[in-house]
């Protein structure tokens, strides 16, 4: 016997509410077919993400740091099954965190979320939340142990990152009954990532030689590549967040198209004014800058206003991004910059143009609503990172030995590299000791 599951958080319905229904629905084999390669697709992400951030870093450390997001997979995969899901969407919870009565995915074989099976939903929220912990892996590269990145991972997911999805998604959730909009993760996923990473990389301290040394990308091939997987797997992320395939996920793979293209231009310009050419980096970092800010936004805005999205987050994103050198932390992959930033401005617009589709509450009242939620995002993801960081320093040391940054990670951390020494023309790391 199938039934509606009481949580539906991310089937909302233009005006805001939570999907409900008398009857007991019945399995829709389109929006199941749908929803198995939406959640494909957002698993590639990841891997994309890995090229994106890899070509981004050091010839010595790309193993390591394309490593951290890989292990993502498995790391939260596991714990996903294991309390990850239940935390954030198992029923009858309270308004800050459900209980493991779905531990281990009981109760969900057989049993439908929507008109889909639960099975496919936990599976399609697992790769959200593994991508959550992989996008902080940019702010601590080239000088954070791999161990201890893994310890922190995956303590983040169970006990920063689940709750949080149970407050904005879940239907016992606060924020989700405020009424706060986040359709597919600007506040759970990008701003979560975004000011955790920050937080890290203060905790860590600055790389080497920052900010006099220059730390350039050593293959600006894998950051396009990993761009365009990372826009190619959006569209699952982003359209799938419908739960079917219905004219919601219709308007959200539009605006998931045209939000990051606008963006794009919008770096490109900014650059071109700034310092006279448009670069490749500068493209791939527009075009994801406008994945993150649409993300909240992208069933609850018109086509249209999707373009403000995207010229409005990344000219922030951009001009956080100047403002680096000023900061204390030394966010190697500007990981706050674009994802935190332009998750904030994507939350705020969602709440400011969400009248285009007549989603929401009256724009007064739905700002002020967007507004305690990228509020209560940032100081429980600031918060709890700083506290879990602190207390994966007293099991092991967070960083690498000063000899191992200098030569780079991937040897001691993996006992392997990225290119032999012919293909770099550079001597071969050498090995320092252990992790």
């Amino acid at each position: 016997m199938t039934h509606l599951r009481k949580t539906l958080p991310l089937a909302l319905m233009l005006g805001g509410a939570a999907l409900a229904q008398t009857e007991a629905p019945t399995l829709d084999t389109g929006d199941t077919a749908w929803m198995i390669v939406a959640s494909a697709l957002v698993l590639l992400m990841t891997p994309g993400l890995a090229f994106f951030y890899g070509g981004l870093s050091r010839t010595q450390s790309v193993l390591n740091t394309m490593m951290m997001s890989v292990v993502c997979i498995g790391l939260v995969g596991v714990l996903w099954l294991l309390g990850g899901y239940s935390i954030a969407f198992a029923p009858g919870g309270n308004a800050f965190f459900s209980g493991l009565s779905n531990f281990g995915f009981n109760g969900l074989a057989g049993q439908l979320t929507g008109t889909i099976p639960s099975y496919i939903f936990a599976a399609f929220q697992a790769m959200f939340a593994i991508i959550a912990v992989a996008l902080i892996s940019g702010a601590v590269i080239e000088r954070m142990r791999f161990g201890a990145f893994v310890l922190f991972g995956g303590l983040w997911s169970l006990l920063i990152y689940a709750p949080l999805a149970h407050w904005v998604w879940n239907a016992d959730g606060w924020l989700f009954k405020l009424g706060a909009l986040d359709f597919a993760g600007g506040t759970v996923i990008h701003i979560a990532a975004g000011v955790s990473g920050l937080v890290a990389a203060s905790v860590l301290g600055a790389r080497i030689g920052f900010p006099k040394t220059a730390h350039v990308p050593h293959n600006v091939p894998f950051v396009l590549l990993g761009a365009g997987l990372l826009w190619f797997g959006w569209m699952g992320f982003n359209a799938g967040s419908a739960l079917a395939a219905n004219q919601t996920a219709a308007l959200a793979f539009m605006t998931t198209l045209i939000a990051p293209a606008a963006a794009m231009l919008t770096w490109l310009g900014l650059e071109s004014v700034r310092t006279g050419k448009p670069t490749a980096v500068g493209a791939a970092t527009g075009l994801v800058v406008g994945l993150v800010a649409i993300t909240p936004a992208c069933a609850f805005v018109s086509p249209l206003a999707s373009v403000l999205v995207g010229v409005l987050g990344a000219a922030a994103s951009f001009a956080a991004v100047q403002l680096k050198t000023r900061m204390k932390a030394d966010d190697a992959l500007d990981v706050f910059a674009c994802h935190g930033v332009a998750g904030i401005v994507g939350a705020l617009l969602t709440g400011a143009l969400a009248w285009t589709t007549g989603a929401g509450k009256p724009i007064g009242e739905q700002m002020v609503i967007q507004i305690i939620g990228v509020a209560a995002a940032i100081a429980w993801t600031g918060l709890g990172s700083f506290i879990l960081l602190k207390l994966v320093g007293l099991v092991m040391p967070l960083r690498v030995p000063v000899s191992q940054e200098i030569a780079g990670i991937d040897v001691s951390a993996h006992s392997e590299q990225g290119y032999s020494d012919s293909e770099t023309g550079l001597g071969a790391p050498v090995f320092v000791g252990g992790d």
